[in-house]
């Protein structure tokens, strides 16, 4: 989002913060990867920049997916099997 986005419209991140309606450091909090994107800040996107929320949901989903069978090894569940 930081290039399609903030660097795209000239914008700095406190700029960028102001037309979302958020603040400085939650704007670089999501924009540095270190939260996601939530609905209410995908509808902000939208609203202020003319994105498709649902675009930006299913690219966050996709990632959020593509990230845990990174971490699917590490994730110890044994399958249930029903009671005969």
């Amino acid at each position: 989002m930081r290039s399609a986005i903030v660097e795209a419209y000239g914008l700095s991140v406190t700029d960028a913060g102001k037309v979302l309606g958020v603040s400085r450091p939650t704007l670089s909090t999501f924009l540095n990867g270190r939260s996601n994107l939530s609905g209410d800040m995908a509808l902000r996107f939208a609203k202020a920049f003319g994105l498709e929320m649902e675009t930006l949901m299913r690219m966050q989903n996709s990632y959020d997916i593509a990230q845990a069978k990174r971490r699917e090894k590490l994730i110890k569940v044994a399958r249930n099997r029903p009671a005969a």
